[in-house]
């Protein structure tokens, strides 16, 4: 039996390292929105499936360092968005 490499990823919300598939992959549109993405073609980041670490993405601009361009978050990401 071959035992395969577990692929590790960093949370862009807590800057956490984990397995690829405890976190979300987030991917940019063409249109500049961006929507959870499960093995879509491009650039990705990653975060955690929690409202904290969703809520620390979105600020501070780091959907747009993690993407290298400007973004804006799409509908599937503002429902993790904590309520206030």
């Amino acid at each position: 039996m071959i035992a395969h490499a577990v692929p590790w990823r960093t949370c862009i919300g807590c800057r956490q390292v984990k397995a690829q598939a405890e976190l979300l992959r987030l991917a940019r549109q063409p249109d500049g929105r961006v929507d959870v993405d499960g093995r879509g073609s491009g650039r990705g980041a990653y975060v955690c499936a929690s409202e904290a670490c969703m809520g620390r993405a979105l600020k501070g601009g780091r959907l747009a360092q993690a993407f290298k361009k400007p973004c804006e978050a799409g509908e599937s990401l503002t429902r993790w968005v904590p309520r206030r």
